[in-house]
């Protein structure tokens, strides 16, 4: 079975060195894997490394290094699958790390007849973890701080509605069709639920594993979850089925925040301090929970902060994108009748 190896990447010079090795470090037979590289027309060394990879001999079928001129990921990853020639299309995120056996595994799935499949994904650092990072990797990694996404940490075998670095026969593409490029961060939900209604099953399988890097600062991280949260709320305009509710906790607790702070500004405090207090519980419970077993740092103390500052900005951001969602989804009719 031909396995069609796809990476996007824009600007990921440092991450490409690692994951190649991860590439060429696969169990499964060289000679049944095609590697498609997709350049995002990156302004660091990502292209020339993809080519300098591209030349090397590894026993690959072929190595195609491709440019994604329009730049955003929906659009990479339509590059990638139209280019592919395998019977398997396996799309990784360029800030992965993989075991040996991460295609082997995949395609066991695949042979034992499913359509779709993908794994855990825990996260990971980049480099030797300093007690700051490590802090934040606690962060993203709890479930507080995440979500309860199966992909996250389950463990057990089953169906599941969406699946990270996932593995795909290719006729899925061919019969749910290619990925929205007005899309940004919630692609692959707009496209997993088109998979589902066109047929297919979605499995998730705890013994495929790999490994997703954190961002590497505070910033970083509150940028990308404000990017989540705010794609989620333009993203209802076009397909509203493609999330759960959990998608849309961070935003019930910011409306919460702002409907009791309205409430006392007309004289009842009771309700805003009952919710705050809630909070407060729940949120030092949980961080006491993901420290627990941890060599102590005085960074934990920044957890409860951290988890606060992360909800906030996904809530905000889902509210955001909800009240621009109209006039972005009238833009996208307007410019697809142009």
């Amino acid at each position: 079975m031909l396995v069609s190896f796809c990476v996007i990447a824009y600007n990921e010079e440092k991450a490409l060195d690692s994951l190649f090795k991860d590439i060429i470090a696969q169990d499964y037979p060289h000679e049944k894997m095609e590697i498609v590289l997709v350049n995002a027309m990156s302004t660091d060394q990502t292209r020339k490394k993809m080519e300098e990879f591209s030349k090397e001999d590894h026993g690959f079928r072929r190595v195609v290094v491709l440019d994604n001129k329009k730049k955003i990921q929906a659009a990479g990853w339509n590059v990638a699958i139209t280019a592919a020639k395998g019977d398997v299309i396996l799309r990784i995120d360029a800030h992965t790390m993989i075991p040996s056996d991460f295609v082997s595994k995949n395609i066991q799935c695949i042979i034992s007849g499913e359509n779709v499949t993908g794994g855990r994904r825990p996260n990971v650092v980049e480099e030797e973890t300093p007690p700051w990072k490590h802090t934040l990797l606690l962060a993203e990694s709890s479930m507080f701080g995440s979500s309860i996404a199966p992909y996250r940490k389950g463990n057990h075998k089953t169906y599941v509605k969406s699946v990270f670095h996932g593995a795909y026969r290719k006729e899925v593409f061919e019969k749910a069709g290619l990925f929205n490029e007005n899309l940004g961060r919630t692609e692959d939900n707009e496209m997993h639920y088109r998979i589902r209604k066109a047929g297919y099953k979605i499995c998730f399988n705890p013994d495929i594993i790999s490994y997703q890097n954190i961002r590497n600062s505070w910033c970083g991280m509150l940028k990308q979850k404000y990017g989540n949260g705010h794609w989620i709320g333009l993203t209802l305009g076009v397909c509203p089925g493609c999330f759960s509710i959990h998608h849309f906790v961070p935003l019930a607790f910011v409306l919460a925040l702002i409907l009791t702070g309205i409430i006392v500004l007309l004289g009842n405090t009771g309700m805003f301090v009952c919710l705050c207090v809630l909070y407060v519980i729940v949120d030092l419970l949980m961080s006491v929970l993901a420290v627990q077993r941890q060599k102590w740092y005085n960074y934990y103390l920044m957890l409860p902060l951290i988890f606060l500052s992360l909800h906030l900005a996904y809530g905000v951001g889902t509210l955001i994108g909800i009240i621009e969602m109209p006039f972005w989804v009238r833009k996208i009719k307007r410019d697809k009748n142009e």
